[in-house]
């Protein structure tokens, strides 16, 4: 069972709200006047993960995407940020009408922080939490740059040539509900995760393979379908890589299964290292 809060109710519902299995996703999204920013992306970071964790629990999503009437060029960064991020790309992409098909139809509405109720809209509302760019503090730091296209990660301040999963890794932290503050030292510490992560996963990945354990995969099927409880997944991430009691076929196992919701290309590393001689 999969349940998500109604920001209208705040109360646990179960969606589908009807026992079939397919799972529609509407994102809604909103544009300044330099484009779509984080506030726009992170929705759609959201509906993306809530497809992934559908999928885990044995459902079909199908995620639609309605936003404002943007230019070509902002269509098109809007599509090469969606890729870098990590983010599937929609079954349908059209201009905002809230109450036209498919989206009227929608189990559940994925809104950016800031957009106004839309109470004749059935389903369930999630609103996404704000996000911001880091701190003053840390945007006069030399050697930064904009992450992706001008105008788009417009708030977004971090080293030339980070990897924008890193981006994700981090929003990936907080609570969809939420703020998030993407600031220099945060994008490091995910950085550096991250990387060693996928390190260890090819270094897993070169012993023989090995189950799940049964104590992981029941807290995290449970932490996800709890109103996505993306954190808690990663905490135990964190805690399964230092654990001597699993084997390391089970770590490689549990890493690349769970980044099936993270979309984190934890296994990047995998077959790009030797093993080393006896």
């Amino acid at each position: 069972m999969l349940r998500i809060v109604d920001a209208r109710t705040g109360r646990l519902v179960e969606i589908p709200p009807v026992h079939r299995h397919l799972l529609s996703i509407c994102v809604h999204l909103l544009a300044g006047d330099g484009g779509i920013g984080l506030v726009g992306l992170r929705p759609l970071l959201v509906g993306d993960v809530l497809a992934r964790t559908a999928e885990l629990h044995g459902l079909q999503p199908r995620a639609f995407l309605t936003l404002p009437d943007l230019s070509h060029e902002q269509a098109r960064a809007l599509d090469r940020a969606m890729s870098a991020l990590g983010v599937h790309p929609p079954a349908t992409v059209g201009v905002h009408h809230p109450n036209g098909t498919p989206c009227a139809a929608a189990d559940v509405h994925v809104h950016a922080y800031g957009t106004a109720a839309q109470d004749a809209v059935g389903g369930v509302r999630i609103d996404v939490g704000q996000v911001g760019p880091a701190a003053s503090r840390d945007r006069d730091v030399p050697g930064r740059a904009h992450l992706l296209a001008p105008g788009l990660l417009d708030a977004v301040v971090a080293p030339e040539g980070t990897d924008p999963l890193v981006v994700r890794m981090v929003m990936l932290g907080h609570a969809y509900r939420a703020a998030v503050e993407v600031t220099g030292t945060a994008l490091e510490e995910a950085r550096r995760t991250l990387g060693d992560w996928r390190q260890l996963v090819a270094d897993w990945a070169q012993e023989p393979s090995r189950p799940i354990p049964a104590d992981v995969l029941r807290h995290t099927h449970a932490a996800l379908a709890d109103d996505l409880g993306v954190p808690a997944v990663l905490d135990t991430l964190v805690t399964l890589a230092t654990r001597a009691d699993v084997p390391a076929g089970a770590k490689f196992e549990t890493f690349a299964f769970l980044d099936r919701v993270l979309g984190l290309d934890l296994a990047r590393e995998v077959g790009h290292q030797h093993r080393a001689a006896p």
